[in-house]
């Protein structure tokens, strides 16, 4: 659960283009931005500031690289780190340099802020050939947010939940990105495990 501060605070989310929330919405919210919605308006919390920095085919190694530009300069108080979809395609060998990585991340962020993580969503069943280390990947990240106290988020226990073995394609714009259905699904999971809530009804 986040503790919420009297004093305005700084929410960073970074990760992939699931993060950024670019095109597969087609206009509609992503699920950051339904984030900054419940933060700064159904919660009134005015003054907080929600930050947006996934960067599109990202991987975990590439935001490592680019921490100060992305995350620390910015001093979050709550960080949000979403990787997997991308770092998948290396396969299982390249679980290690994932693991690294997402610990570098954690390493790297102040001692005060509050970590999330999140597993990726389920992709497809067209998807799942070409992404069949993704439930590898999502072990990993509950294995780190296990060792170093982070929130874990479990989109894909989540969506396996709902949709057992069918086909998730419901919920996705392509055989792994969210439509604006997904996404709404991811803000409300999300909001839930932060102990924020969930959207008020639209």
């Amino acid at each position: 659960m986040i503790r919420l501060a009297d004093s305005p605070m700084t929410w960073v989310a970074t990760g992939d283009s699931i993060t950024q929330g670019v095109l597969h919405t087609h206009g509609a919210r992503g699920w950051v931005e339904h984030l900054h919605e419940r933060v700064r308006w159904q919660l009134n919390r005015l003054t907080d500031v929600v930050i947006n920095t996934g960067v599109s085919a990202w991987t975990a190694t590439d935001l490592l690289a680019a921490y100060d530009l992305l995350v620390g300069r910015h001093e979050p108080d709550v960080l949000s780190v979403s990787f997997g979809t991308n770092d998948c395609l290396a396969g299982e060998a390249g679980l290690p340099r994932f693991h690294d990585a997402v610990r570098g991340i954690i390493e790297r962020t102040r001692p005060v802020t509050q970590l999330v993580l999140h597993t990726p969503v389920l992709v497809s069943v067209s998807g799942s050939d070409r992404r069949a280390a993704l439930p590898a990947y999502c072990q990993a990240v509950r294995e780190i947010a296990t060792d170093t106290g982070a929130l874990l988020v479990d989109h894909e226990a989540y969506w396996r939940e709902h949709h057992g073995s069918d086909d998730p394609i419901a919920w996705l714009d392509d055989p792994a990105h969210p439509n604006a259905v997904g996404h709404r699904h991811m803000a409300d999971h999300a909001l839930r495990v932060m102990g924020l809530g969930e959207l008020n009804p639209l």
